[in-house]
């Protein structure tokens, strides 16, 4: 007859106590994201948030998402700084182009063993990015599943919840011919077509701190996914925007047509933005065809905002004023038979 002696949990490979050192972590840089409407955050079995009274008729709009493959290049090279921007980048941007204020955002983080440091530092990123998209911070779940996931590595997934007033909801319904598309300059591949970047890297071989246009490569492909929140949120206030189209997996040629009427095109041309050099690069050492390059990545256009063509001039000048790089990219037009919704020239 054999004897055992009593199990823990951290015979199991869970460490609790690393679990309670990262919430004391974490929760100073939530609590720099906290909001008026926040009656409670991090710490309890569920947040609280209430509805502001600035809304009459208030529609929620939610969105989740993860970081996809990028993640893999994180663990490469040891860049964790930034994901958890991209994170919420992810989300906050699909709920703002139905005109959402992004109101809180909550995240969830797996992994096979808990690294404390590594946990932080992508938790801050987080919450910058809640910073940056201006919404709350106020709850989410660090799980640590052993076996689960290879040691040093992670899975990120995010939730926010946006609310517009029901009157102001954009959908693309009010898009017509003659309309102006304007695009706002991406900050690189942000967090999409990660799977081919991963590709041509390991075809390429390079030197990932070599200098690349003024900073590394490793610095380039991992640059965080640019949020447009608060440069957007401040346009529709001043003037009517009719449509917006986050420009995530698909590209220019599938994101645009998402808010585009069945009997309209958009007509784009690829001169009228400056395109990164890295997906010059990209291009070159994945010997990528050019409708490939615009089914795959944003090339440089991050966010598309269509508008009459009487605003053009005052929603780029507006664009510009708040830090954005904007540039008049393309009209709508009737469609034709049989062709495209959207095409680059």
């Amino acid at each position: 007859m054999t004897s055992s002696s009593p199990l823990t949990y951290r015979d199991a490979g869970v460490d609790i106590d690393a679990g309670d050192s990262l919430v004391e972590r974490i929760k100073p840089f939530a609590r720099r994201t906290l909001r008026p409407e926040v009656m409670a955050g991090i710490g309890g079995f569920g947040a609280l948030f209430e509805i502001s009274k600035k809304y009459r008729e208030p529609v929620l709009v939610s969105g989740t998402d993860g970081v996809g493959t990028k993640l893999k290049l994180a663990f490469q090279l040891n860049r964790h700084d930034t994901v958890g921007i991209d994170l919420v980048a992810m989300s906050v941007n699909d709920i703002l182009v139905q005109g959402a204020e992004p109101l809180f955002f909550l995240d969830y983080f797996a992994c096979g063993r808990l690294d404390v440091d590594t946990a932080a530092t992508v938790i801050q990123g987080i919450a910058r990015g809640c910073e940056l998209a201006g919404c709350a911070l106020i709850g989410g779940e660090t799980a640590e599943m052993p076996s689960m996931y290879p040691d040093g590595e992670y899975d990120l997934a995010g939730f926010a919840v946006g609310a517009v007033e029901k009157s102001r909801l954009i959908d693309g319904a009010a898009i017509e011919p003659g309309d102006v598309v304007i695009g706002l300059a991406s900050s690189g591949a942000h967090s999409n077509g990660y799977s081919l970047v991963r590709k041509i890297l390991e075809r390429a071989r390079p030197d990932m701190n070599a200098d690349f246009d003024g900073r590394s490569l490793a610095e380039a492909v991992m640059a965080p996914t640019r949020i447009y929140v608060k440069p957007l949120l401040a346009l529709m206030d001043a003037l009517p925007v009719k449509g917006l189209a986050h420009i995530t997996g698909g590209g220019l040629l599938d994101n645009v047509p998402r808010i585009l009427k069945d009997s309209l095109v958009a007509t784009l041309d690829s001169t009228a933005w400056t395109r990164p050099k890295l997906f010059d690069w990209l291009q070159r050492e994945g010997q990528v065809a050019d409708a490939e390059m615009h089914r795959v990545f944003n090339c440089g256009i991050g966010m598309v905002v269509v508008v009459a063509q009487a605003q053009e001039e005052e929603a780029l000048k507006l664009l510009r004023e708040a830090g954005e790089t904007a540039w008049s990219i393309g009209m709508i037009c009737r469609r034709g038979a049989d062709q495209p919704q959207t095409i680059v020239v």
